[in-house]
């Protein structure tokens, strides 16, 4: 007897089989069609995925849009300093309201795995406290890991330092940083060393926003690469942004890539974010505002895609939905081969979980049971058409269900009604 059975849905390796959830475990993945459940849902011929998952978002931040005014030049450095603004006139409860309706968003699009930014900066810490609240509150729908970011610099900011060890006391999970903004390349470099050191002696993992700028000659990556290697962090680091990487020359990043591949550092380029704030000097030819996704892929280094901003100073649009994410970056990165549309999938879902270390992650019998069916019959169709999320499945109860929104057609001769799925051809 299983609490809850999902018949007949399409797995995204193209299997159709049935799952059986006991508790909040994937007992069973198989036909089922003899078991007895609690509550059956059928997904036959819709596509079940395991949730979807962003290593890389500013919850902090998120839908302030407007407030105190918006980004007019829509640059990376005005967002940052209407940031500063913002940070001067934001209460706590303002962030935790704003936080807890971003998360409702999310658990209504299956995205039950977040990795959120909260400025270090601010000495009362109000967005650490803040969002610590919220991590609790959401904990039995949504995995919410929280970075300690010194958004102004490490040293740039007299009491960044200190601020971002207290925000570590408090309970925060990952070290961040942001060593481009520093005064210096120096003081980039100084601040890499600093905070992976902390990262080490804490046994935490690190999520630095890295080289987000047009300047070729930021290379704080490679001094990430480096510090991993120098301080046993393999596999715990992740590079974001990445997007001078796009502006370097082809010699110094064949040999870059090979260290960041030994070093198992990951990437997490920001689609939606890049192609907006990046290339905003540039007349034509204009840059793309993406890192080099493929090579790095190429490389065996894991990329995964991060929605980064919604509604916020740097970005005036979103929805919370990971498919848009992925969807931007499979054009902004020309991935539109079917394996390479199937990977921009994979980017979303498994190889974020792997780049944030989620063990018990994904569509296998003793793994967490978190699922979603989706409104399309496999992965290429799931981006082509970002659809509804039928059902969604939260540590094996149902938090989310939505109609099949079909279109009703008046037309002579035509369908009465139609929705926009075409398996055949994707």
């Amino acid at each position: 007897m299983f609490d809850l059975i999902l018949k007949g849905g399409t797995l995204p390796d193209g299997r159709t089989t049935d799952i059986g959830i006991t508790g909040g475990t994937i007992a069973a993945i198989a036909d089922l069609s003899t078991a007895e459940a609690g509550e059956v849902i059928d997904a036959n011929g819709d596509l079940v995925s395991p949730p979807f998952v962003d290593p890389h978002f500013h919850m902090d931040a998120t839908l302030s849009y407007g407030i105190p005014r918006i980004n007019a030049s829509g640059t990376l450095l005005e967002g940052i300093g209407l940031w500063g603004e913002l940070k001067q006139v934001m209460q706590p409860d303002e962030i935790k309201a704003r936080a807890l309706d971003y998360c409702d968003w999310a658990a209504s699009l299956g995205l039950l795995c977040i990795r959120s930014h909260v400025d270090t900066c601010h000495d009362s810490l109000i967005g650490v406290e803040a969002l610590l609240e919220v991590r609790k509150e959401v904990a039995d729908y949504i995995d919410l890991k929280l970075v300690a970011f010194p958004q102004d610099g490490l040293y740039r900011d007299p009491t960044a330092l200190q601020n971002t060890i207290r925000a570590l006391d408090m309970g925060v999970d990952v070290v961040g940083g942001i060593p481009h903004f520093e005064r210096t390349m120096a003081d980039g470099a100084r601040s890499v060393t600093a905070l992976c050191e902390i990262a080490a002696e804490r046994g935490l993992m690190v999520d630095m926003h890295c080289d987000e700028t047009d300047d070729p000659h930021s290379r704080h990556i490679e001094t990430l690469a480096y510090e991993t290697q120098r301080l046993g962090l393999q596999g715990r680091v992740a590079g974001s942004h990445l997007t001078s990487m796009h502006s370097m020359d082809n010699y110094y990043v064949s040999k870059l890539l090979p260290l960041m591949a030994e070093a198992e550092v990951a990437a997490i380029p920001n689609p939606l974010i890049n192609i907006v704030l990046q290339g905003r000097h540039d007349t034509y030819p204009k840059r793309r505002g993406l890192t080099r996704v493929k090579e790095m892929q190429a490389m065996g280094i894991d990329v995964g895609w991060g929605q980064d901003c919604v509604m916020d100073p740097w970005y005036s649009m979103g929805t919370g939905d990971m498919l848009d994410v992925a969807f931007m970056g499979l054009h902004v990165a020309q991935m539109t081969s079917p394996d390479e549309m199937r990977r921009c999938f994979d980017m979303v879902t498994n190889v974020n979980a792997r780049i944030m270390g989620l063990e018990d992650y994904g569509l296998r019998v003793g793994a967490k049971a978190s699922m979603v069916v989706l409104d399309a019959g496999n992965p290429i169709e799931a981006l082509r058409l970002r659809p509804d999320r039928l059902c969604v499945i939260a540590k094996g109860k149902v938090i989310s269900r939505q109609s099949r929104n079909d279109a009703r057609l008046d037309l002579p001769g035509r369908p009465a009604s139609i929705r926009r799925r075409h398996s055949a051809h994707s």
